[in-house]
């Protein structure tokens, strides 16, 4: 029986392999996006309308009237509920009084974006208006800023007002229920339950009276403390907007977005070979070797190359099978990539290499697909359907890239330098250097 063979652990780099995969084929799409969102980014730096930004600071207080306050806390340390008072602050109430200041000024304009943030820990509101100059920054801070604190002054004693008023409204009602029950008691006898319970009655209202008075007395001395502007606006001496780390740090995010993605459509919609990467992540066919397309063929990479062909079909013929099909040079014409390979591993290898004939087809017992510039994984799709009908199984393939279609140059004429430096290869290996492969020296080489 025989053991399951290992399956290699995929390791983590592979991972990484096949996300930035499409990145490093398709580079020159990704680099181009980059360099257009830089572009952009740069662009907005120099079209975009400046903005500037002032800043005012208020210190809020508690007014001294009833107001909502938040629970003294451990992490909340202010009583005061600043997310509501900076809400307060961008009101349209508070809008209109910093209009109507701006407008006495001579300074009234289009309405500024305003925005109040609180510091962390703080009774401060930062209120912040943009505007397109420096000193209309500045005025729009500071006139909110004050619009916000008269209005917070003036809602804090209206709201004092209509509390004095209540309390005066019920000392009023109180008062006349003495003078009511001072004058049952002179016509009460004496000694009687209802003279008693009219005198305790008194008493009560008595003790009422003096208690709204130290409330009213309490409230009309209280003292209206709305805050402070701790910190004017001050004209900026620079824009706030377009901003440069900004602006080309979304430029090339932009740019890398859409360049990944542009990349990655480009590489799925690109069935074009060029690395042997590409021949066996497209098509599934292993690449035996990687020729040159122009120089002279490395010995070794053809010594290896026979003996994986003398391993794969070790006692029958080998078809060489050029890809794509129309990188021969003519009708009855010979491939000259596939020429000069069948002619240096006919020296190497004892199998006899055959070409893409019809004949051909019916003898061979495996095929080597010779893969060329220009070749799509659709032309290696149809090469290995037509060699698998006629019952001939594909072991691999020989990738030459750089060349023009298989032609290996104009004109139909062999690559300078890559028969030559092959055969004369093949020729050293077998001691017969300089023979050129004669008949007899080696099984015979025919490719059409």
């Amino acid at each position: 029986m025989s053991l399951p063979q290992d399956t290699p652990a995929r390791r983590s780099s592979d991972g990484f392999a096949d996300l930035f995969g499409p990145l490093r084929r398709q580079w020159a799409i990704a680099l181009l996006c980059l360099t257009a969102g830089f572009a952009g980014g740069l662009g907005v730096m120099r079209l975009a309308p400046q903005t500037f930004t002032a800043t005012a600071h208020v210190l809020v207080s508690p007014t001294g009237a009833q107001e909502q306050v938040n629970q003294v806390t451990n992490r909340q340390r202010e009583q005061l509920n600043l997310d509501t008072e900076a809400q307060v602050a961008v009101s349209a109430v508070v809008a209109k009084r910093a209009e109507q200041t701006l407008r006495a000024a001579g300074q009234a304009g289009e309405p500024p974006a305003i925005d109040v943030s609180v510091p962390p820990n703080s009774a401060v509101l930062a209120i912040s208006a943009d505007a397109v100059s420096p000193e209309t920054a500045a005025a729009h801070a500071n006139a909110y800023a004050k619009a916000y604190l008269a209005h917070r002054a003036t809602s804090a004693k209206e709201t004092l007002s209509a509390q004095l008023k209540a309390l005066a409204d019920k000392r009023r009602q109180i008062s006349a229920s003495l003078a009511k029950g001072a004058a049952d008691l002179q016509t009460l006898p004496r000694g009687t339950a209802q003279h008693t319970l009219t005198a305790a009655r008194q008493t009560m209202l008595n003790r009422q009276l003096a208690t709204l008075a130290l409330r009213y007395d309490a409230l009309n001395t209280v003292a209206v403390t709305p805050g402070s502007v701790i910190g004017e606006a001050e004209p900026p001496s620079a824009p706030s907007s377009p901003n440069l780390p900004v602006s080309l740090g979304s430029g090339l995010m932009i740019g890398l977005l859409v360049g990944a993605g542009a990349a990655l459509v480009r590489d799925r919609t690109d069935t074009r070979l060029r690395t042997a990467a590409d021949v066996e992540r497209l098509t599934s066919v292993p690449v035996l070797a990687v020729l040159p397309e122009r120089g002279a063929w490395s010995d070794a990479v053809l010594r290896e190359l026979a003996a994986s062909m003398i391993a794969m079909c070790p006692s029958g013929q080998v078809l060489l099978q050029p890809v794509p099909a129309g990188g021969s040079t003519g009708p009855g014409r010979a491939n000259p990539h596939a020429a000069v390979l069948a002619e240096s591993l006919s020296l190497l290898a004892p199998v006899s290499v055959l070409g893409g004939g019809v004949g051909d087809l019916a003898r061979a017992d495996a095929a080597l697909l010779v893969v060329t510039a220009g070749a799509r994984a659709g032309d290696v799709a149809v090469a290995t359907g037509r060699l698998a009908r006629h019952g001939v199984t594909t072991v691999g393939a020989v990738l030459i890239p750089g060349g023009r279609g298989g032609q290996g140059g104009r004109g139909g004429r062999k690559p300078r330098g890559a028969s030559e430096g092959a055969v004369k290869a093949a020729h050293a290996v077998h001691g017969r250097a300089g023979e050129g492969g004669r008949a007899g020296d080696a099984p015979g080489v025919r490719v059409t």
